[in-house]
């Protein structure tokens, strides 16, 4: 046994109770929101069972083949979940699905619009059966309103958002790396889940929880929103720049890397100038002494900096940032944040099985000391149909037939 006091606390914790253990999610999903939304409630104990459909699954499957042949988003959000193939347009199906939601706690659903009314999965035909369930529709822009029925992905959420108005450089806009519109909406989703099932716990009864991608990432927008009040100028893109805050950015270093650095007050800017740039007469200049002025003289004030950087090393820099109290990063790639020290000092990577063979993940980031996440197999599609019909009660030859007739 390791003395590692992290491995220990991490012993202590195996086997302990989660708290969603005993809660079960139905989920009718794919792509990234509901997907997200759902494997953070497996994390924290919950039973999800995956609906997909037969023969082709979540689409997010096929999205690339860069995990071992597995598909990039479907690695990232799909661990320890059950997947059920069922053919949701065929007959035989209706019955299959109105067992598992007789027992389920939570539906989860971000379909089509439209398309889980018109299956008899609406919040109020469901809630007639169970009184108990909630039911979490994700969508691109909400029920009701002139975009109700209007498709939605996360680039066109981010470019109706505003998002992309104000990320970018001068002279083009640019998307987010990853898909932050769906990452928000299941963000909101989870959190508003967790706290329906709080009031089941007070009420006894269940409720509908609605959630948009566009509003999730528009209360995401808040700052940019209202820095452009009552008609305002917007914040410009300013790249990898901070908008209004300088120097706050990106900056080249003299062995052609480059530091991120971010100053927030007047006492950070006078450090700055001293132990940085070892130029002190320039915290009492009076084009940088607040930061509207440096923000006003940013194309003077970078020459100085770029040109005082020039004849440094990254090393070099970041001892004087450090010694400063200055806030800096390195500006990693992908292959650096597989390799991060910080997460490998603090042991953030598991291991979970897939149908690949082994795969890393990252330990979901709220760690809690009382118990471990639940992070269990990624799975393959229809890998647990026969096993959840023989719990629902069908015999072999009913899910032999089943699978013929193209049920499942």
């Amino acid at each position: 046994m390791s003395s590692d006091p992290m491995n220990k606390n991490l012993t202590r914790q195996a086997g302990a109770a989660r708290p969603l253990d005993g809660v079960t999610v139905i989920s009718l999903e794919h792509a990234i929101a509901a997907p997200f939304c759902t494997r953070q409630l497996a994390d924290m104990g919950a039973r999800v069972i995956k609906v997909e459909r037969p023969g082709v699954g979540d689409f997010a499957r096929k999205y690339d083949e860069r995990v071992k042949g597995l598909a990039s988003h479907f690695v990232w959000t799909n661990r320890s979940k059950e997947s059920l193939t069922l053919n949701l347009k065929h007959p035989d199906a209706a019955d299959i699905l109105d067992q598992l939601l007789a027992q389920a706690d939570v539906l989860v659903q971000n379909l089509a619009p439209g398309a889980a009314a018109r299956l008899g999965l609406s919040f109020e035909a469901l809630q007639e059966k169970n009184p108990r369930l909630i039911v979490c529709d994700i969508s691109g822009y909400g029920e009701g309103g002139p975009y109700q029925d209007k498709k939605a992905y996360d680039l066109l959420i981010q470019s109706e958002s505003g998002f992309l108005s104000v990320t970018g450089d001068p002279q083009s806009p640019a998307k987010a790396g990853c898909s932050i519109s769906d990452i928000a909406a299941g963000m909101y989703a989870y959190s508003s889940i967790l706290s329906a099932l709080l009031l089941r716990e007070r009420t006894g009864k269940g409720s509908r929880i609605d959630v948009s991608m566009l509003e999730s990432t528009v209360e995401w927008m808040s700052f940019p929103l209202y820095y452009a009040f009552e008609g305002a100028a917007p914040p410009p893109r300013a790249g990898a720049s901070h908008a209004t805050i300088y120097p706050y950015g990106p900056f080249p270093v003299g062995d052609g890397s480059e530091v991120m650095l971010g100053l927030q007050n007047e006492r950070e800017w006078a450090a700055f100038c001293t132990t940085v740039l070892q130029q002190s007469e320039l915290a009492h200049d009076e084009r940088f002494n607040s930061n509207s002025q440096r923000v006003a003289n940013k194309e003077t004030l970078r020459v100085l900096i770029v040109t005082a950087f020039a004849s440094l090393s990254r090393k070099q820099l970041i001892e004087r940032l450090e010694a400063a109290g200055i806030a800096n990063a390195s500006v990693n790639t992908m292959q650096d944040v597989w390799d991060h020290p910080q997460l490998a000092a603090r042991k953030r990577w598991r291991t979970v099985d897939s149908s690949v063979g082994p795969l890393p993940a990252m330990i979901p980031p709220a760690t809690n000391s009382a118990f471990q996440a639940r992070m269990d197999k990624i799975p393959a599609l229809g890998e647990h149909s026969s096993s959840l019909l023989t719990e629902l009660g069908y015999t072999e030859q009913q899910i032999q037939a089943f699978t013929k007739e193209g049920v499942i």
